[in-house]
């Protein structure tokens, strides 16, 4: 066994064996990879083997589309049978909702390059004659699904990169990983120690453990899943072809063929989970748990109904076993903050869907610093300390039941809340707040009227709280809006090396003292890191003000680049929180508080100063994301309920109106402003996205400055722009096609409507030579194309006026 290694891979299921395999592909050969016992002995051995391509997220769909078009490769570069099926899957639609939703989903598929159909009840039959159809809409078919033998699959990527020169050792567990002197690890293992320089965690149903072995808690737990093994069908003894995977979602059961017979699996209500205080050591190999037959007769007689002669089908075999699921469903992936050199591969539920994927991607931020593709959906950092032990069983519990349930867009979901509450959270449910959750944080989206329950209808469709967002966005405009905005992700940057390493790690020149800036983060790559707002608070003392979910992402790159003598670097995101007021009797109502002068002279547009509101010490910054005259108030926590009762209480005869995030972004996309994750991420370049007019390019070195330039020279495909659609009763909410007759030519990023213009809005990206005319185009809203066109200028104050009145 090798003494020292520049990786060792801790974990050989489908995960860890793709991650050593992506290692060598990518030059990477010093690579080790120490299982506990034989490869799959965890949950890759008895997993259903399904693969697909579909997920609600881009940047994971393209990486399962990797996956799938990887088995081909391994296949011949191992000489390992990976039992490759290629039956093409059914999901099928029992419900008007359902229906549209899937049509919605196949619109969103021309853009992320997948060949899904619609197809008839009729079609359905054709392709599964074991289906009774009634009451079907129909189905979304995609050819590229299908199944495989999950322990040739695995055997496959670790034949091929034994091939590289990876070493895989069996039956050696790993007991114990401690820091060196030198910035490496050393691995303790049953079998002698091994230096690495990196560690990957891909140890499966024993993440947990080898979290905790370097003080980390992942966010993960094993639950128990069955699915079962029917005797052969007379329908398939004589059928011509295998059928496909079938998802009847609105059953929450899938099947596929197996043998003759077939593999029915059920996401039963009463999700279990497995092994709380940790997964036993010696638990693995071929072993599972005992049935539980009890809980799934809900969910079979929902089976038998849709699939009449499994009925009275012999069961050859029940399989209980334990996966790994994340709060959310997705994986852990990258390097965990605080532990250099230490990575996540782990919570990877679906294995044989994105175990290809997830390998590529970690192997290429080790062996290059960034993956190709924007993936925070899989990104360790996507949760904070909030995600306890209690949180994580409550959310994975709840992910589990809900797994074929429809995820409404305006939908936000119960378990583990509330978590986190805002000092004025009390204050804003009196006001009756409707609330959705962000980094574990209630945040207020609109305030349902007084007498009404305070709840929205999960719909794809304008829902209820269509009325009251309208009048919050009308008396942003016409009065004065206030929001509370401890949501916010808050750092202090500060000592006498701060304004140096800021200028090497923004794009952007920095602030005067007393200014505030926007500044762009950028990779070495060019891609967006970040849009960040700065506030020079003085010469070497710095607010920097992002996304609230971003704070362990951008933390993590704050770690990065900003570690060195001369800089603390502090999140201050809990102890200073605030609320932001806007609208053009803002400064009227600032102004009966403040203890300073608040004109447009003394505070002008993007400036900041400190002053006394009321009883409160505040800074006061000069900005607001709604395109109106506005301030950003911020507090320390025990001075936001004072702040928050004293603009009220001089608010009379002003028209303060409470409101909600739904109004903030109805106003923002009436000013045509990108957000993070939508219009701004790692799959943009400043170009592009029209972040370019921030970058100084000529201020001197800064990470991704070689990029820039090259960037900035090139057209940009695509470029950001807002769209007015000629919608009904639904707006686009991302990945929307668009089209200029029958060519794609771009695609929603975000949207709603603007209920001050009274039409539907949308940010999106569309080919350069559309992006500044008025072409006449088309975006697909559930299902259904409406006329486009693009907004040459924002559709409110397109030239700034009120923001700098």
């Amino acid at each position: 066994m090798k003494t020292h290694a520049q990786v060792v891979v801790i974990g050989g299921g489908v995960v860890g064996c793709s991650v050593l395999y992506h290692l060598t592909k990518l030059g990477c050969k010093d690579v080790v990879l120490c299982e506990r016992k034989e490869l799959t002995a965890g949950s890759s051995w008895h997993a259903a083997g399904g693969f697909h391509a579909l997920n609600s997220d881009p940047g994971i769909s393209r990486l399962q589309a990797y996956t799938i078009s990887l088995y081909r490769e391994i296949e011949k570069l191992s000489g390992r049978d990976v039992g490759l099926h290629f039956t093409g899957g059914l999901n099928v639609a029992a419900t008007q909702d359902r229906w549209d939703f899937l049509r919605a989903d196949w619109a969103r598929h021309r853009v992320l390059g997948l060949s899904t159909h619609l197809i008839s009840p009729e079609e359905i039959r054709k392709l599964c004659p074991l289906i009774d159809t009634s009451g079907v809409y129909g189905a979304l078919y995609d050819p590229m699904e299908g199944h495989l033998d999950p322990s040739g699959a695995t055997h496959a990527y670790a034949v091929a990169a034994r091939q590289n020169g990876a070493e895989v050792y069996r039956h050696t567990r790993v007991i114990e990983i401690v820091p060196t002197l030198k910035g490496t690890w050393r691995v303790v293992t049953e079998q002698g120690s091994i230096e690495a320089e990196h560690v990957v965690n891909a140890a499966g149903l024993w993440a947990r453990e080898v979290g905790a072995m370097v003080g980390v808690h992942l966010p993960l737990i094993p639950m128990e899943h069955h699915y079962i093994l029917t005797e052969d069908l007379p329908e398939l003894k004589t059928a011509p072809r295998e059928i496909p995977l079938v998802l009847d979602l609105d059953g929450e059961i899938y099947l596929r063929q197996e043998r003759k017979g077939v593999l029915l699996g059920v996401y039963e209500k009463d999700a279990t989970p497995w092994s709380l205080a940790g997964t036993p050591w010696e638990y693995g190999d071929t072993e599972l748990l005992p049935p539980k037959l009890e809980r799934l007769v809900e969910a079979l007689s929902h089976g038998f109904k849709r699939f009449p002669s499994l009925e009275n089908a012999g069961i050859r075999r029940i399989v209980n076993g334990p996966f790994t699921f994340t709060p959310d469903g997705n994986p852990l992936v990258g390097p965990v903050p605080g532990v250099p050199n230490y990575w996540a591969a782990c919570g990877v539920m679906a294995g044989f869907a994105q175990g290809g994927g997830v390998g590529l991607a970690l192997a290429q931020w080790i062996t290059a610093g960034e993956p190709e593709d924007e993936i925070f959906a899989m990104d360790v950092t996507r949760f904070g300390e909030y995600a306890s032990k209690h949180y994580t069983v409550a959310k994975a519990k709840e992910f589990y039941a809900r797994r074929f349930q429809i995820a409404y867009p305006n939908e936000y979901w119960r378990g583990g809340r509330p978590a986190r509450t805002s000092p004025i959270y009390s204050a804003l449910k009196c006001a009756n707040a409707v609330f959705g959750v962000s980094y574990g944080l209630e945040v207020p989206l609109f305030f349902a009227p007084k007498g009404e329950r305070a709840e929205e209808t999960p719909t794809l469709y304008r829902s209820n709280a269509l009325t009251p967002v309208r009048d919050e966005c009308l008396a942003a405009r016409g009065a004065v809006g206030m929001i509370d905005i401890s949501s916010f992700g808050k750092y202090e940057v500060s000592g006498p090396g701060a304004a140096a390493a800021l200028n090497n790690l923004m794009a952007a020149r920095l602030p005067d003292v007393g200014r505030i800036r926007l500044t762009p983060m950028l990779a070495p790559s060019g891609c967006l890191m970040g849009d960040l707002t700065t506030m020079r608070l003085g010469a070497d003392r710095f607010l920097i003000n992002g996304s609230g979910y971003l704070q362990a992402w951008h933390g993590r790159w704050f770690a990065e680049h900003l570690n060195r003598p001369g800089v603390t670097v502090g999140n201050v995101s809990d102890s200073l929180v605030g609320v932001t007021i806007f609208g053009p009797k803002s400064r009227e109502l600032l102004s009966r508080v403040a203890q300073e002068d608040v004109s447009n002279a003394t505070l002008p547009f993007m400036s900041l100063k400190a002053m006394d509101v009321g009883l409160a010490p505040t800074l006061v910054a000069r900005l607001s994301v709604t395109g109106e005259l506005g301030y950003e108030l911020y507090v320390q926590a025990p001075y936001l309920s004072t702040l928050f009762d004293t603009l009220v209480g001089a608010s009379e005869g002003l028209g303060l109106r409470q409101v909600g995030m739904y109004a903030l972004n109805s106003l923002r996309l009436e000013k045509a402003y990108g957000i993070w994750s939508r219009e701004f991420s790692r799959d943009y370049k400043p170009h592009a996205s029209g972040l370019f007019r921030f970058i100084a390019y000529d201020k001197g070195d800064f990470i991704g400055r070689e990029a820039a330039l090259r960037d900035r020279d090139t057209v940009p495909e695509k470029r950001l722009v807002c769209l007015a659609i000629e919608a009904k009763d639904a707006d686009a909410s991302g990945y929307e096609p668009v089209w200029q007759g029958d060519e794609l030519v771009g695609f929603v990023t975000s949207g709603g409507y603007g209920h001050c213009v009274g039409t539907s809005l949308a940010m999106g990206y569309v080919r350069s030579d559309l992006a500044t005319d008025d072409s006449p185009l088309e975006v697909t809203v559930l299902g259904e194309r409406r006329a486009c066109r693009v907004c040459t200028q924002a559709p409110i104050d397109p030239t700034g006026g009120r923001l700098r009145s």
